[in-house]
């Protein structure tokens, strides 16, 4: 089992030197990449609910915000040469999928591949709301952005005619260096969100899951899988425990129920609070 950390990067509390010395020292310490979650904005008032807290909030906002996860990685890209980097997650229905394409792709082609799209639908309908776009069917959207993105990044001249968008024949490079692509990670925990894993994932990026809960959700991945004509060894399963505890032997149950890739979270308020947790989290998981 790989083992990975996600870092909440909060502004501006994490600033350049931070990131920086968080891609050097987990790449280091041999973690198997880094993920990254978006915002791009946050309210102080909101009626939807936050999934993975009991309040229903989201532990961030005020004065403080994510950094944009597709930049922040590009700056760690030219930190580092092995570490994998990882959208955790990327809300792309909210998001113009040209863009998207261009900026994922450019990671990619800077990093020499090491870039994983960890995508999502999203919950806030406030956020949305900010970016003009409708919450309603942000699945189904989610879905064609991707088809628009994977022309972009497999076709010379690409080109899309769809509900939500429409793309005349054009060119962008660079290409990614993967192909057909960076590897897709579905984040949710939904049954529509496991369809999605199943039906064109290249794995599930599961938030919030306990050790316990994991055999369920991949038995129903399981159905939905073999609905596709697909099987489990065709998907990676990755899964942050975020506020779930963690230990070694936490780490051993995730293991022994299938789990491919254990994603630590890492917080740290300053660069020694950030050495503390890097050196605590490789000396108990990193083999």
């Amino acid at each position: 089992m790989k083992v990975s950390l996600f870092a909440p990067l909060v502004s501006p509390v994490n600033d350049a030197a931070y990131v920086s010395a968080l891609a050097k020292g987990a790449e280091a310490r041999g973690f198997h990449s880094i993920w990254l979650g978006e915002h791009v904005v946050l309210f102080d008032n909101y009626d939807a609910e936050y999934p993975y807290e009991e309040n229903g909030k989201i532990p961030v906002g005020g004065d403080r915000g994510l950094l944009e996860p597709i930049t922040a990685l590009s700056f760690m890209a030219a930190q580092t040469s092995r570490i994998r980097l990882g959208t955790g997650i990327c809300l792309v229905p909210q998001r113009n999928p040209v863009y998207t394409a261009k900026e994922i792709a450019a990671v990619d082609y800077l990093s020499r591949g090491r870039v994983d799209f960890g995508v999502g639908v999203g919950w806030l309908e406030e956020e949305f709301t900010a970016l003009g776009v409708p919450f309603a069917r942000r699945g189904a959207r989610c879905r064609e952005y991707l088809e628009v993105i994977k022309s972009l990044w497999t076709e010379d001249v690409s080109s899309y005619s769809g509900e939500f968008y429409q793309l005349e024949p054009c060119r962008q490079y660079p290409k990614p260096v993967q192909q057909p692509g960076p590897p897709i990670y579905f984040g949710g925990e939904s049954d529509a969100a496991l369809r999605r894993v199943a039906d064109i994932g290249a794995g599930w990026y599961g938030f919030n899951v306990a050790a316990e809960d994991v055999p369920g959700y991949l038995l129903r991945l399981d159905g939905f899988l073999e609905a596709s004509g697909r099987t489990r060894s065709d998907i990676r399963t990755v899964i942050c425990p975020y506020g779930h505890k963690l230990n070694k032997d936490r780490a051993a149950q995730y293991q022994d129920a299938g789990v491919d890739e254990l994603v630590a979270m890492i917080v740290g308020r300053d660069l020694d609070e950030l050495e503390r947790w890097l050196d605590r989290l490789a000396g108990e998981y990193v083999a």
